[in-house]
């Protein structure tokens, strides 16, 4: 798709805002951003003039699509809890395009979201990065695998422990992790002997997945909310050397100076919960800004639908207000999400040869007043805000020519 959006107030975020810009779109990528853009003959404009233009938000951490929203048992896939170690699931084979949650995610500005399994067992599965719009979870798909999630603390220990089985204990949690990855290490030892010596060998889909983490392909999204299973999760990484990104971790704050010295990622939140469970006890507003004053890279997420999609900048607009820089703030739901999560060679700012996902708003999307006027998904307009009715365009009705 082709296409011009013009005289707004650009806001690339890796870069300096302009005042009249002009992004400019070809075949779905972003070509050029500036002031002075030469738009080709024939191509359609957009005029963003009094608007705000920024790149779609990246939800770092979510499960739209696998927790259908209003659908109860029938659209419940989040967790496949009759194996602690899960690590061959993926997401991907449980995403229904059909879930409410991502018509909500365009009228929030939300483009992109990475899909995970839940944090009921010790190895969750692998997690995949789609668009929110299209007509089947394989035309939205961005990449897959991303990353391998795993949880800590008290949801697997109370999965399995109601169970009478391990774990019913953090020390089982652990011990289930850490066996995993002694099977794997064996396993990819066996496993390259084998081919060596040109011998036939049995694959094992969970422990070729995690053979992947060990070799640092993928990353281990580590479930924790505790600063006491931060410091597990910290010790197991140690062990295993893979490379580990915190989720939720509502305790960061407390161990800020050694997550922003060994370049740990957080990928904070929801921060609209009530204090439900013993983890949740010192969650805060300000501890996104704890975070990202000691220097590491921060996320902003929802978990949806713990929080509705709608509200990740929200989230972020009172992260600010409880002492996150603004600026950091909006990094905290584009480009941050986005280099972490390995998507931003595609998504997360506004730059030549990235993906043409840009949001037009009426005024600055940390101003709680702002909404999302029009949302292009590869610069095709998906959705649109207009005499008070939000519309989304239906993927299942495209053009013949677009097909």
């Amino acid at each position: 798709m082709n296409l011009a959006i013009t005289g707004g107030y650009v806001v690339p975020v890796d870069g300096d805002p302009i005042d009249g810009g002009t992004v400019l779109i070809q075949d779905g990528k972003i070509t050029e951003v500036g002031r002075d853009v030469a738009v080709p003959e024939r191509t359609p404009v957009v005029d963003a003039a009094g608007g705000w233009v920024l790149p779609g938000f990246v939800e770092a951490h979510g499960h739209l699509g696998v927790h259908e929203e209003a659908e109860g048992w029938a659209g419940q896939d989040t967790n496949e809890m009759t194996d602690p170690n899960g690590a061959r699931l993926r997401a991907l084979d449980a995403i229904n395009p059909a879930d409410l949650a991502f018509g909500d995610a365009l009228s929030g500005g939300v483009t992109t979201a990475v899909i995970k399994p839940g944090s009921g067992n010790p190895i969750g599965g692998q997690t995949v990065a789609i668009k929110c719009w299209g007509r089947s979870v394989d035309e939205m798909l961005l990449k897959e695998p991303v990353s391998v999630k795993s949880a800590l603390g008290e949801n697997p220990k109370r999965v399995y422990g109601d169970q009478k089985k391990l774990p019913s204990t953090r020390q089982g949690v652990a011990a289930v992790i850490r066996d995993a990855f002694m099977k794997a290490q064996d396993y990819k030892a066996k496993r390259d002997a084998a081919e060596a010596e040109g011998k036939p060998f049995d694959r094992d889909g969970t422990l070729e997945v995690l053979v992947r983490v060990l070799d640092g392909e993928l990353p281990w999204c580590q479930h924790t909310h505790r600063a006491d299973d931060i410091a597990t999760a910290l010790r197991l990484s140690d062990e295993f050397g893979y490379r580990l990104v915190i989720n939720h971790g509502t305790e960061g704050h407390l161990l800020a100076d050694t997550l922003a010295e060994r370049n740990i990622p957080v990928i904070i939140g929801p921060l609209f919960t009530s204090r439900s469970k013993v983890e949740l006890r010192h969650r805060s507003l300000s501890n996104p800004g704890i975070l990202a004053r000691a220097g590491v890279e921060l996320a902003i997420t929802t978990d949806h639908p713990v929080v509705p999609i709608h509200f990740l900048v929200h989230q972020a607009t009172l992260a600010v207000k409880e002492g996150l820089d603004p600026a950091d703030a909006l990094r905290s739901i584009t480009v941050n999400p986005a280099r972490i999560m390995g998507l931003d060679d595609r998504v997360g700012s506004l730059k030549p040869g990235l993906d043409g996902d840009v949001v037009i708003w009426s005024g600055d999307p940390l101003d709680v007043m702002s909404r999302a006027l029009k949302v292009f998904v590869s610069g095709r307009e998906v959705y649109s805000y207009a005499d008070g009715e939000p519309v989304v365009a239906d993927p299942y009705y495209r053009e013949a020519a677009d097909r």
